[in-house]
């Protein structure tokens, strides 16, 4: 589903606050696959969302997504295919707009008219966003009427996270999207998360700071590193990880030990 290969990028190029923020990084992922992502601060995690997305484009190589060359598609079209979560839970909705117009936007995004943003709802569609909105276990069904600035942030993160998967996206992008959420509101989330990518079939990368998260969510884990992807793992031998195996073998890869700190931190 989605093969990026060499692709490399550097900001601020030929000064003096120069930053190689990917280096010759390749991946290749099959539809379906649910990857976490773990990496220090400056890893390159979020440059790589980037150069996906086309909020950055690459200086070379080149990102392939079901058979399509999308290396300079425009980040508004690739956002009718590629669904994106981020950290902040104010980002992703309009907070003015209520939650039934967001979720007309989302849906209206990914039609293949090119007038259908002007289009209008109908009261199917509307039934199915209200039996949408069910499954979140929030009530937020009954609220639809409500401008989203009402709700609390795991509610607007929930209601973000249905909205990129209204109509199933070819790939999510995940950038830590439960970090900033208490820890009840953010493992419900992250249930969520696993129930919709399970339940549609979505080929998902998952950043997180978490390294039991990394073991536990998805079928495969990947580790970066200076901008490059250090090591990755799945099947039997991701399954009989633990925690210290997988520090171990960053090391090991890198050639340096893992110093973030929220990461550390998680691992007890």
């Amino acid at each position: 589903m989605l093969r990026i290969r060499n692709i490399s990028k550097t900001f601020n190029e030929g000064t003096i606050n120069e930053k190689k923020a990917i280096s010759d990084l390749s991946l290749h992922m099959e539809k379906g696959d649910f990857a976490t992502v773990v990496g220090s601060n400056g890893a390159g995690k979020s440059t790589m969302f980037n150069c996906i997305c086309g909020s950055v484009l690459t200086d070379s190589g080149y990102v392939e997504l079901d058979g399509q060359d999308i290396t300079f598609v425009p980040e508004h079209k690739r956002s009718r295919y590629i669904g994106r979560l981020f950290q902040d839970p104010l980002m992703g909705t309009a907070p003015h707009m209520t939650i039934e117009e967001n979720l007309a936007i989302a849906y209206l995004r990914t039609a293949k008219n090119s007038y259908a943003t002007f289009s209008r709802i109908s009261r199917k569609e509307k039934a199915m966003f209200r039996e949408k909105l069910a499954l979140l276990g929030m009530g937020l069904e009954d609220r639809m009427k409500n401008p989203v600035g009402l709700l609390s942030g795991g509610q607007r993160q929930a209601l973000t996270l249905l909205m990129a998967t209204l109509v199933s996206p070819k790939l999510l992008l995940l950038d830590e999207h439960t970090a900033a959420l208490d820890p009840a509101t953010a493992e419900k989330v992250l249930e969520l998360t696993r129930e919709i990518v399970t339940r549609q079939g979505i080929t998902c990368l998952m950043i997180t700071h978490n390294m039991h998260q990394a073991l536990e969510l998805g079928n495969r884990t990947l580790m970066m590193d200076a901008g490059n992807i250090v090591f990755d793992v799945k099947g039997e031998e991701r399954a009989s990880m633990t925690v210290e195996d997988l520090l171990a073998r960053f090391a090991e890869n890198a050639g340096q030990s893992l110093d973030n700190d929220r990461i550390l931190l998680s691992v007890d």
